[in-house]
């Protein structure tokens, strides 16, 4: 029996989210590796000096961080996955498997549907003060965060007192909470 040659998976196209966009061709299931993240392997500092001159307030990037010591930049011999933009509702997210970076389905993705990862892209001592409106976020979820920065920490609550009469804290736990 003859397997039938199946398509592609996906195609690159303008995007409403951000410049392009990659969009299912067919049914992904969840679980399937869509594509590897393809490009020039160099050091951060390379990655650095490569766009120290692009404008502060510019956040296009190719750029996806392997580990400390490597950086992919799909703007130089990279492939398609350059243009999986980022969201905070996404059906992909990144994973790294031996220094190589994939992008998997977290859900069945229908024909059409835009592919998206959450960037997460890491907060930085030394950023501006409008990086949040730089890396604002356009992807029109419904709990969109607003941003493809990593979520700011919420200030720590100072412990609550104890209570003389039971040593507890606070409020008692509700019975079926979750964790």
């Amino acid at each position: 029996m003859k397997k039938r040659a199946r398509g592609p998976l996906f195609e690159v196209r303008h995007s409403a989210i951000h410049g392009y966009g990659v969009f299912a061709l067919r049914r992904i299931r969840k679980g399937t590796t869509v594509t590897e993240y393809l490009g020039e392997r160099v050091s951060h500092a390379e990655a650095d000096a490569r766009y120290e001159d692009k404008d502060p307030n510019d956040n296009h990037t190719f750029l996806f961080t392997v580990d400390a010591r490597t950086v992919i930049d799909g703007g130089v011999d990279g492939n398609e996955a350059r243009f999986i933009n980022h969201g905070c509702d996404p059906n992909c997210e990144s994973t790294t498997l031996d220094k190589r970076i994939f992008v998997e389905a977290i859900r069945t993705i229908q024909p059409g549907e835009e592919l998206a990862y959450d960037y997460q892209i890491e907060r930085d001592p030394e950023d501006p003060p409008n990086v949040d409106e730089i890396f604002a976020c356009r992807c029109g979820a419904a709990k969109c965060r607003g941003s493809m920065l990593v979520a700011r920490k919420a200030p720590r609550k100072a412990p609550r007192k104890k209570t003389a009469r039971s040593g507890r804290t606070g409020k008692a736990k509700r019975r079926g909470a979750g964790r």
